[in-house]
């Protein structure tokens, strides 16, 4: 839908209210109501315009601090909000290796190390998730359906409404407290599927902290990835 100078992807979806969201892209998209109709939404948006467009501003700011990265010694690369930095050995083997503080991949392979990160960051991310998950499911009475840990574009997570949870591989290059908050925000999402009260009541009971968790994703988000 054009609004404006903004193309925003709708979603019609079974909920109530209209939220409007800025993608980690600068990409702008709404999940409005099934039923409501082009006029109530354009109404809508314009309630909201001034908000639209000082995020998008707040995106323009924070994306100024993303990293492009190059595949050579000494490039620094994220793991649980760590950097390690990169070294290229002569020695011949597949895939990468952490360690004495550095990710190692053999040179003979070295156009092959965007993928070997990648998978890295999902076998690492798996691991990582069985013991958050088990925690928070117990405290918050849920069990998701399925797990996975895969490409999602532009979100960290998301929460089907058949209660599957998808983690973006990247989220194994946060720290373990905001890691701890991706999850514990799916797993409420069983339960609420939208950001209401509710939702942020119930969150808030597991993750007193979850604003300066979502705050470093803020900041840092543009800096996670490859």
């Amino acid at each position: 839908m054009i609004f404006g100078e903004l193309d925003i992807t709708i979603t019609r979806c079974q909920r109530k209210t209209v939220s409007i969201f800025v993608e980690r892209d600068g990409s702008v998209s709404a999940r409005v109501p099934e039923e409501i109709t082009k006029e109530e939404l354009t109404a809508v948006l314009q309630s909201k315009e001034y908000q639209i467009h000082k995020n998008l501003a707040e995106w323009t700011q924070l994306n100024a601090q993303k990293i492009e990265r190059d595949y050579v010694n000494g490039q620094s690369f994220l793991y649980l909000g760590r950097n390690y930095r990169l070294q290229l050995t002569n020695d011949e083997f597949k895939g990468i290796k952490l360690k004495s503080g550095y990710f190692i991949i053999s040179k003979i392979n070295k156009t092959k190390a965007k993928t070997y990160f990648i998978d890295f960051y999902k076998e690492k991310l798996r691991e990582k998730l069985k013991p958050i998950l088990n925690r928070y499911k117990g405290q918050l009475g849920v069990e998701p359906q399925d797990v996975k840990v895969m490409e999602l574009q532009h979100r960290w997570a998301s929460c089907t409404s058949k209660g599957n949870l998808n983690f973006h591989w990247k989220c194994a290059m946060a720290p373990i407290d905001v890691l701890n908050y991706i999850v514990a925000h799916e797993l409420v999402h069983i339960i609420h599927p939208n950001h209401t009260k509710a939702f942020w009541n119930d969150l808030d009971k597991i993750i007193p902290n979850y604003d300066k968790q979502l705050q470093w994703l803020k900041l840092n988000g543009a800096g996670m990835d490859l």
